[in-house]
């Protein structure tokens, strides 16, 4: 028994895997970083798990799919095989001895890929059953799908290293005339200057091709040069396939937008790790023990660089980035909100609001109609759909009464996404009789997937550099993962949001939609943007008057003014939408064409539910609002929930308070409850008691702590989940209440 334990421990496979453990921590943990984002222990808030078990190609999740998956897998699979060979075949000498030498690498250095691909496809059977509400005819082909890319990949491999690779033995067909004077003039085992046998690991038994274990053989009786040549030849052909790699991202890059070459996310995930792991193996081969330093200092290098001005940044489309940059300071946001230009603002809306009455009539006996302001808040995907959802069914419940009696949308991220595309609806159906505002297939049209697309070209392009262009306007942008994020969303909804801010000035004007503003932030300064084809500038203003002895802050700049010169008005929806909604590390910051330049993100940072730019207008307004209308109600979709625990108390780790130090202090939405609570109680003093109503939607998941996930992407599961939610006996309360008040 103990000789057969010493006969495992010194196998070829069992010494491999030591030597990954104690040799490589980087490259290992290119296996482990997959593993920790299928478990979701790893990017779960951003839906990353479903990128490996929801993969998607042409938009389905089926047989090809998990081709593409199982092909890049083992891609991966063949290159982390060519770089630890080139690293570690010194150490095992015998394998220049023996025929189809890397075969044997490859098939020996197992274990670790053998564990992985028995967990990936445990996890997939498992999602695809519960979250994907797979049939088992179906999980099956995706099964076999995988394989069967697997498969072709490694015959690909097979083939290449069949006619390139060379061993021992043709080494000695090649070069039969030097035979005798090689072994004549052969040096001593111990005279090896370039490492043959130098840290040599012992291994007594190796698996061959048919998996049969094998002795190894003593090589001290071959030539060192003809060792030397074995592996230098082979780690040749090695190279070329590492750059092959490299090249095949690029081809992605360049063909991004043709959905036949637009693989699976995770699968161009795989494919970056082969570049990784050639990089990471080019530094270990040339460095050695100093690999760690020189990691180090390349992502020293990459920082200073990166932190030079790029001309590659994105860009909001639409704008002009050729012309003078508009001055961002003190001095000009003054000259644009001048008292002359807010007085000129307020009455062009109070023109809008006087048609908004018009709708409903006028007359003593005619009862004063209720203004509806709708806010949502950002949650990605999932908030889009719970969105158009709730506007959907309140709409019809109140017969059309709901966007009727609406005069302003506003809010964040997901949530302003969902409302741009039901108001484009109803403003298609008010020429077009065919179209049905409250179809659920707009709703399902909404949960197309855009984060897939997104991390694709995130990888095939963004990762180096965008090189390719596009026109749009009259101007030229580079195409990166924000303008693929434009166009999937644009191709999900038929194309409905291809237009520009300008094309909603007259239709909002007429009171045929509500206005919409939207407030992306400046990551500088937090300070947010108004973002309207109206004239906002009392938006920017603060609630009360201002006082010459304090020195206020701006806190809100007037897009449409401040970028007037820089064609504001061609600004693309899509743009200002993915400006208002940008994820961390999903979408990339905007930089807009001011100077200083200005870098927008999300506008939940500063105002998830857009309540600061609701009580703006209610406070503009509140003359008027008193003396035409029964006051306003706030429709609120919220993708959260208030606080309203203390909480149990429970310790935190040493990790949870290095990672998080105030623990819930840092919620950014619970810190804007506070101050939205605020701001609905001015609107009240304003308005009076009994004029202020606030209507709340919450996306509550029907099982706690399995919420859907907060990205770009919904499981079947996932959208389920979120459609059922609004049937929950709060929401239906809710809904019930809003039926009450907007008559």
């Amino acid at each position: 028994m103990k000789e057969r334990l010493i006969g495992i421990y010194y196998s070829f496979p069992v010494q491999l895997l030591i030597l990954h453990i104690k040799n490589n921590h980087l490259l290992l943990f290119l296996w482990v970083f997959p593993v920790l984002v299928i478990q979701g222990s790893l990017g779960k808030s951003f839906g990353m798990q479903y990128l490996y078990l929801g993969p998607e190609y042409l938009g389905k999740v089926n047989f090809w799919s998990f081709w593409w998956m199982g092909f890049t897998f083992c891609g991966f699979l063949t290159i982390w095989n060519i770089t630890t060979y080139i690293l570690y075949s010194y150490r095992f000498p015998f394998l220049a001895s023996l025929d189809r030498p890397f075969t044997k690498y490859f098939l020996n250095n197992g274990l670790i890929p053998l564990a992985f691909v028995l967990y990936y496809l445990i996890a997939i059977i498992q999602f695809q059953w519960y979250n994907e509400f797979a049939a088992e005819y179906s999980i099956v082909f995706d099964v076999i799908g995988f394989l069967m890319g697997g498969i072709s990949m490694l015959l690909l491999a097979a083939l290449y290293f069949q006619y390139t690779n060379s061993d021992i033995n043709l080494l000695r067909k090649k070069f039969a005339k030097e035979l005798p004077r090689i072994f004549r003039n052969r040096r001593d085992i111990t005279d090896d200057p370039e490492g043959v046998f130098r840290g040599a690991c012992r291994t007594d038994y190796y698996l061959t091709e048919q998996l049969k274990v094998r002795l190894v053989r003593n090589v001290e009786h071959y030539p060192v040069e003809w060792l030397h040549r074995v592996f230098r030849q082979n780690h040749q052909n090695a190279f070329f396939a590492q750059l092959l790699t490299i090249f095949s991202l690029f081809i992605m890059g360049l063909f991004m937008e043709n959905p036949y070459l637009r693989i699976p996310a995770a699968g161009s995930v795989f494919i970056f790790g082969s570049v990784l792991v050639s990089l990471l193996g080019a530094l270990s081969y040339w460095l050695g023990s100093w690999r760690t330093t020189g990691f180090i200092i390349l992502l020293f290098l990459i920082n200073t660089f990166s932190g030079l001005p790029s001309e590659f940044e994105n860009h909001a489309y639409g704008l002009n980035y050729e012309t003078d940059k508009a001055p961002y300071n003190y001095q000009h946001l003054d000259s644009i909100t001048t008292p002359d230009i807010i007085s000129e603002d307020k009455k062009n809306t109070l023109t809008i609001l006087e048609k908004w009455r018009d709708k409903f009539g006028r007359g003593r006996l005619i009862r004063k109609p209720r203004m509806v302001i709708i806010s949502t808040s950002g949650g990605g995907l999932r908030q889009s759909v719970f969105t158009v959802h709730v506007l959907q069914q309140a709409d019809s419940l109140l017969k059309g009464r709901l966007l009727k009696h609406t005069t302003l949308i506003t809010g964040a991220s997901g949530g302003m996404i969902g409302a741009a595309y039901y108001r484009e609806l109803v403003l298609q159906a008010q020429s077009n009789d065919e179209i049905n505002i409250y179809n659920p297939i707009y709703t399902h049209k909404m949960a197309g997937d855009l984060l897939n697309p997104t991390i694709f070209a995130t990888l095939a392009s963004d990762i180096f550099v965008p090189w390719l262009k596009f026109d749009y306007g009259g101007y030229t942008y580079y195409k990166d993962r924000g303008y693929i994020f434009e166009q999937q969303l644009i191709e999900n909804t038929d194309g409905l949001l291809e237009k520009t801010i300008a094309d909603y000035r007259q239709p909002e004007r007429d009171a045929l939609i509500p206005m919409m503003v939207l407030t992306p932030v400046s990551a500088d300064n937090l300070r947010q943007v108004y973002i309207s084809p109206q004239g906002v500038s009392y938006l920017t203003q603060a609630l009360t008057e201002p006082n010459d002895r304090l020195l206020t802050e701006p806190g809100a700049v007037e897009f449409g003014r401040l970028f007037a010169a820089q064609d504001a008005d061609k600004l693309r929806l899509t743009s200002a939408l993915r400006m208002n909604a940008t994820f961390p590390y999903i979408l990339p910051d905007a930089y807009l064409p001011s100077d200083p330049p200005m870098r927008m993100m999300d506008a939940g940072w500063r105002d998830n539910y857009g309540t600061l730019a609701a009580s703006r207008f209610v406070m503009n307004f509140s003359e008027w609002i008193k003396e035409n209308t029964s006051g306003v109600l706030i429709v609120q979709m919220r993708d959260i929930d208030k606080l309203n625990e203390f909480g149990k108390g429970t310790p935190t780790t040493v990790i949870e308070r290095l990672f998080n130090p105030l623990g819930t202090a840092a919620r950014t939405s619970t810190i804007q409850d506070y101050r939205n609570d605020n701001q609905l109680n001015a609107m009240v003093q304003a308005l009076g008691k009994d004029k202020v109503d606030l209507v709340e939607f919450v996306y509550r998941p029907a099982v706690e702590n399995q919420r859907a996930s907060m990205s770009w992407h919904l499981t079947p599961r996932g959208k389920i989940d979120v459609l059922n939610c609004l049937y929950d006996t709060e929401n239906q309360k809710s809904m019930r209440r809003l039926e009450t008040l907007v008559k």
